[in-house]
């Protein structure tokens, strides 16, 4: 019975913010939902596909910098998990088809610290690289990306910081990340990185 109440509750809830988000994001695809985010900020530069599904926890922000305005984009059929974090001040696209893990960290950005007479929580943010994450990849938990590029297919292994582009078709793993895998279009499999 409470498994039918949580359902029913959630549900619901889905449907009301969806319309709500429909009205505010710059465009939020159907049967899309996000769950209890924790902190929306700069929607109006958010665009989200159909049938994503984003889990309770979302911190997601489009901070505008200069003149440019930010993008944050979310493909078609995306899954996030819990407690990621997305933000963008130029531009983060989560490509299509996409599977997110629990308590990701992505960004476009760093915090200044040139100058060491001042705290870093009072340098302003500036832009590391645009990012795009590729369609079809899957992001395992505890990752962080920032400032670098994942192909499409491709895989990164839980607890990874990725800090340069990730090629199509590749399976990364570490602090700092590292290729470990890279899919094989002759021999039809996954080959294990020798030079490691």
């Amino acid at each position: 019975m409470y498994e039918l109440i949580y359902r029913v509750k959630r549900k619901l809830t889905c449907l009301i913010t969806g319309k709500l988000y429909s009205l505010s994001f710059n465009s939020f695809g159907r049967k899309s939902t996000i769950y209890q985010p924790d902190l929306l900020q700069g929607v109006r530069y958010f665009e989200i596909g159909e049938n994503t599904h984003i889990q309770k926890g979302l911190w997601a922000l489009a901070l505008k910098i200069n003149s440019k305005s930010p993008l944050l984009k979310i493909g078609s059929n995306v899954y996030i998990g819990r407690y990621c974090h997305l933000v963008s001040v130029s531009e983060l696209i989560i490509e299509n088809d996409a599977l997110i893990a629990d308590k990701v960290y992505i960004s476009d950005n760093v915090h200044e610290y040139t100058n060491i007479n001042k705290a870093i929580a009072k340098q302003p943010v500036a832009l590391k690289r645009e990012v795009r994450i590729g369609q079809g990849c899957w992001i395992g938990e505890n990752v962080s990306i920032i400032g670098a590029n994942v192909g499409k297919n491709s895989v990164v292994a839980a607890n990874s910081v990725v800090v340069k582009d990730v090629p199509d078709y590749t399976v990364v793993a570490g602090v700092p990340a590292r290729v470990i895998k890279k899919y094989c279009f002759e021999r039809k499999e996954w080959i294990a990185e020798t030079n490691q």
